[in-house]
């Protein structure tokens, strides 16, 4: 059973910052590679920011120059958001795509919770 722990949202004024967690905890043979979602009411959920298990990241346009996003070891990602406008107020997912240490060969999706961040003004 694998587990996607999430912390780290709240609410923050414009401008600032919040860093968010995420640990993944199971029987994991690999990860491939743990992405930070986000969605809004009444929007489609879209990518946030992809970090691959060499290190290779990938960022929405609308956060490249803001948003940072690294890994502590291979069970742990963190996305730092800085510089935060009210268009970042969503529900953030932690996604990780791995294998089972009891599967190897399948790759499967596991998403965390979600975790709010909202942006006041």
């Amino acid at each position: 059973q694998v587990q996607l722990v999430e912390s780290g949202g709240g609410l923050v004024q414009a401008g600032g910052s919040l860093r968010l967690s995420c640990a993944a905890s199971g029987i994991i043979f690999s990860i491939d590679e743990m992405s930070w979602y986000r969605q809004a009411p009444g929007k489609q959920r879209e990518l946030v920011a992809r970090i691959t298990s060499g290190g290779i990241t990938k960022y929405a346009d609308s956060v490249k120059d803001r948003f940072t996003i690294s890994r502590d070891n291979g069970r742990t990602v963190q996305l730092q958001m800085n510089s935060l406008k009210q268009e970042d107020t969503a529900v953030y997912y932690c996604n990780a795509v791995l294998q089972l240490a009891t599967q190897r060969g399948y790759h499967f999706n596991y998403w965390g919770q979600g975790t709010q961040v909202t942006v006041s003004s």
